[in-house]
């Protein structure tokens, strides 16, 4: 079966998180993820959507399945336009929340994935990406 090696998905409610969840796992699932990174791949696609939706005031997850040296990876991108976040340094500090997530925060997030960058600037948005090796 061919699968689409990349895709577009919208964060506008919560509806749309359970999607993003559902679809993170069966990509998990179709690149043979351990049931363990599965769900670490799928908790911080949800924390991530949250946040783009609540603190991001909505906008999208780009998903792609990459390829380097014959090793292959699930990379997710998490775009808004919302207000960015002020101090970034702050939120990237264990314990550091606005109440309203699974407490993960970004640091959480980011110690579930390989690789994590996040991009910020007040009043243009928030980019995050995170990526899990098989």
């Amino acid at each position: 079966m061919e699968h689409d090696r990349s895709g577009q998905m919208p964060l506008q409610n919560e509806q749309q998180i359970v999607a993003t969840r559902q679809t993170v796992r069966s990509l998990c699932q179709m690149l043979k993820f351990s049931l363990v990174d599965q769900t670490k791949m799928i908790t911080a696609a949800s924390e991530l959507s949250r946040n783009t939706l609540i603190h991001g005031k909505g906008g999208h997850m780009n998903w792609a399945i990459i390829e380097v040296n014959g090793k292959q990876a699930l990379q997710l991108i998490f775009e808004d336009t919302g207000p960015g976040i002020k101090d970034l340094k702050m939120a990237m500090t264990d314990g550091f929340t606005t109440g309203m997530g699974m407490g993960l925060g970004l640091p959480g997030s980011k110690r579930l994935v390989n690789d994590f960058k996040i991009e910020t600037e007040l009043g243009q948005g928030t980019r995050v990406s995170i990526t899990k090796w098989k």
